[in-house]
């Protein structure tokens, strides 16, 4: 909680500390976060195609193809920006490219821990009610459910950005990070901050609490109906039909300590988004089959 001087000067800008102070590091490190996001963008892009063809455009591959947005859209708002000042002294950015960045990296968060919870209740619906998913899980459906992520993602965002952002910042602008994130910005402000602190805390409940409760009462229902089949082989089958789901679920809520908190946010902005295609594709014939024909018969 910091308190507000009675004199001082409004910033127009911030600097970002980055990963590392070491010079010598800054070469190694562009040229290694440089070839994972080649990677992402060669991966998402090969799942575009894959799930495009006439033969895998079918239901399940709708919401695979909306996280390979949702993970390429992340890497892009952040991983770029890493790599210029990776080469550059200065490492600034502007007050409203750094709202624009806050706004969507809190966007695409939230609206993946949405898609998720989704994506869970398509496996519960897949798993304990086969009969009826292709009417239960329509495209209106499908479609529905991303939409109503999305808009609830914006709300989310748009509301805690302009939290954020009417706060007063008057020095020092040097953001103990490599994006512009809520509480590396906060613990710049020279205003009381003590109900954005909750207002964050509520957030944080709403957007990934929340749906993290609706994946696990979803599992808990898949796993009760997986235990219910007699053959092991039919259990093995019916759970690796949303192992992947389950592997990258919990990749992204895996918990961890403030002290390592900026090197938990660099793998899931640069370097989640390039395996999670690997995890999908790797897990699924259909599309690895697929992407091996792309690949090597064009």
């Amino acid at each position: 909680m910091r308190s507000e001087p009675e004199n001082h000067t409004l910033l127009t800008e911030f600097v970002l500390s980055g990963l590392s102070s070491h010079p010598e590091l800054q070469n190694w490190l562009f040229f290694s976060f440089c070839l994972i996001y080649t990677f992402t963008l060669t991966g998402k892009l090969l799942i575009f195609l894959v799930t495009a063809h006439p033969t895998l455009r079918m239901l399940m591959y709708f919401f695979l193809w909306v996280l390979s947005l949702l993970d390429i859209s992340t890497a892009s708002t952040v991983v770029p920006k890493m790599l210029i000042n990776f080469l550059s002294e200065g490492r600034r950015i502007s007050y409203a490219g750094c709202a624009t960045q806050l706004y969507l990296v809190i966007f695409l968060g939230a609206t993946k821990c949405y898609v998720l919870a989704a994506m869970a209740y398509d496996r519960y619906v897949a798993i304990c009610n086969p009969l009826r998913y292709a009417i239960i899980m329509n495209n209106k459906a499908r479609l529905s459910l991303v939409l109503l992520s999305c808009c609830s993602g914006n709300v989310v965002s748009v509301v805690q950005t302009a939290w954020v952002f009417t706060l007063r910042f008057c020095g020092p602008n040097k953001i103990n990070y490599f994006f512009c994130d809520i509480p590396p910005l906060i613990m710049l402000s020279c205003t009381d901050t003590s109900l954005y602190e909750k207002q964050t805390l509520a957030t944080a409940v709403l957007v990934i609490f929340a749906p993290f409760c609706l994946i696990l009462v979803s599992y808990a229902c898949i796993i009760s109906n997986i235990l219910k089949i007699s053959s092991a082989e039919g259990r093995r089958k019916t759970f690796s039909t949303c192992s992947s789901h389950l592997i990258v679920v919990t990749l992204y809520y895996v918990n961890y300590s403030q002290d390592v908190k900026k090197l938990f946010s660099l793998i899931y902005t640069a370097i989640i988004p390039a395996l999670n295609p690997l995890i999908y594709s790797l897990r699924n014939k259909e599309v690895k089959g697929w992407s091996l024909k792309m690949l090597f018969l064009g």
